[in-house]
């Protein structure tokens, strides 16, 4: 997709998401999509294959697009978990993804401690050193950030292939783009030294031990503090929405 196709497929979805165009709606003409976006109508066309691809309108003959309801949306795609991550219903959407985290990360850390190989530890330590590096530089940066969420990532990418389980490393991938953005809403950088670091390192040592059940609970742990911060997170949002 063009960056121009997702440039109006985001303002569509920006709309929908926070529901100017609701639920069960039309969108408008593609001819008058082209006058208020200023684009051809070959933009349109795509932007809407896109939006359709996703769950999130379905193109009848005869009847124009429709908008889906949310429960079809495909949310393990990045646009739309981002433009889902920008409205009240944020807390929502990150619980859901916390949920699932630790139905799946929780025993793939337990398998990855029986089965790792000296080549799935060596990358498993590699990706941790990345993060422990992002996390102690000194000053908090856009590129340290993404340098650091990239090393997380990583690190829970190797650790679910070193499961040895092809069914479980198949149903991750599409989620792992998806994590990005729901790890995002959650970060903290200040506390990563404290908390985030200490946790990842005891992962990475008992998957080294070859120790599931210590893997399985450091795991347990992290996703613990996750959870942590999105009870906060909620917190803050609901306070705000009070103060408006």
């Amino acid at each position: 997709m063009s960056r121009l196709h997702r440039q109006v497929m985001r303002v569509l979805l920006a709309d929908m998401v926070a529901g100017e165009i609701p639920e069960g709606s039309k969108l408008p003409k593609e001819v008058d999509l082209t006058e208020q976006f200023g684009v051809s109508r070959g933009v349109i066309r795509e932007s809407l294959r896109s939006l359709e691809e996703r769950g999130v309108i379905a193109v009848r003959h005869g009847s124009g697009a429709i908008v889906q309801p949310s429960q079809r949306w495909d949310v393990l795609d990045g646009d739309v978990l981002a433009s889902m991550l920008e409205t009240p219903g944020t807390a929502n959407v990150l619980g859901e993804f916390v949920e699932a985290r630790r139905m799946l990360e929780v025993q793939a850390a337990a398998l990855a401690a029986e089965r790792a190989t000296d080549e799935d530890v060596d990358a498993l330590t590699q990706a941790f050193t990345q993060m422990r590096g992002a996390a102690e530089r000194r000053h908090t940066t856009r590129a340290t950030e993404e340098l650091y969420h990239q090393a997380d990532l990583d690190f829970h990418a190797v650790l679910l292939e070193a499961a040895k389980n092809r069914v479980l490393s198949r149903m991750i991938r599409p989620v792992r783009a998806a994590l990005v953005e729901a790890r995002r809403a959650l970060a903290h950088p200040e506390y990563r030294t404290q908390r985030a670091i200490p946790e990842h390192q005891r992962i990475l040592d008992a998957v080294v031990a070859h120790d599931p059940e210590a893997a399985r609970e450091a795991m347990g742990e992290h996703l613990g503090t996750v959870e942590q911060y999105l009870r906060e997170f909620t917190a803050d949002a609901a306070r705000a929405a009070q103060s408006q």
